[in-house]
């Protein structure tokens, strides 16, 4: 049995460029499938959040729309009841690296707010990558590579292959010029060599034990990528 570290977002909103704020989260199936697949492969899951800050989704990946019908977002809904770490997390700043097997991130644009910024999260993404144990970020969760720097100053990611939420995703999703920043253009910025797919496609990119998901699409092949690294 693996134990697991769910990075889960405290925000509850996204601060967009003119000051507004959009209600935003987790992205609901991006956590409850990774968290089914990883329980029903007998492992445990621990999840962090900033301050301990109970993670709550976005509502609109609860909609149907974002569950392919009525039946989705209800079997989506059962899923998160069921995901009972979700309501007592971990401070973040207590999370030692060395607890866990593997570490993951779901997306959302809470991690935009928040994570992209953590000090916290920074060291725990470092030292998780250092150590080569699997690390899975999945579509806006790679936000979170932005907070991780080396004594130097650069990028532990630089030079890396992954991918995430792409421009032009997020231009369809309505939200391009309403965002402070991209996180495509963010994490080139980085030194990363990012690998954006077609839009709404399952793409994931592994290089190492780095693990990146593009999208929603994407979370059933990274999970399974993910587990297959944990042996």
């Amino acid at each position: 049995m693996a134990r697991i570290l769910f990075v889960m977002t405290g925000a509850r909103h996204w601060t967009l460029n003119d000051g507004t704020r959009h209600p935003t989260g987790f992205w609901a199936e991006e956590a409850v499938t990774p968290y089914r697949a990883v329980t029903e492969a007998g492992h445990r899951v621990t999840v962090a959040s900033p301050g301990g800050v109970v993670p709550e989704p976005d509502e609109a990946s609860l909609s149907p729309d974002a569950g392919g019908g009525e039946e989705g977002a209800e079997e989506i809904a059962a899923a998160l009841r069921e995901f009972t770490e979700l309501r007592s997390p971990l401070p973040l700043a207590e999370a030692d690296p060395a607890d866990y097997d593997a570490v993951f991130y779901p997306g959302g644009h809470g991690p935009m707010e928040d994570l992209a910024a953590d000090a916290d999260s920074g060291r725990l993404l470092t030292a998780t990558l250092d150590a080569g144990k699997p690390l899975g970020l999945l579509c806006h969760g790679p936000a979170a590579l932005l907070a991780a720097r080396r004594p130097n100053g650069g990028s532990p990611f630089a030079g890396y292959r992954l991918t995430g939420f792409t421009n032009e995703e997020e231009r369809q999703a309505g939200f391009a010029d309403k965002a402070p920043w991209l996180l495509e253009d963010r994490l080139i910025g980085l030194g990363a060599d990012f690998r954006g797919g077609e839009p709404w496609k399952p793409n994931v990119v592994v290089d190492r034990n780095l693990f990146t998901g593009q999208n929603p699409a994407s979370t059933e092949p990274l999970i399974a990528k993910l587990l297959a690294a944990l042996g």
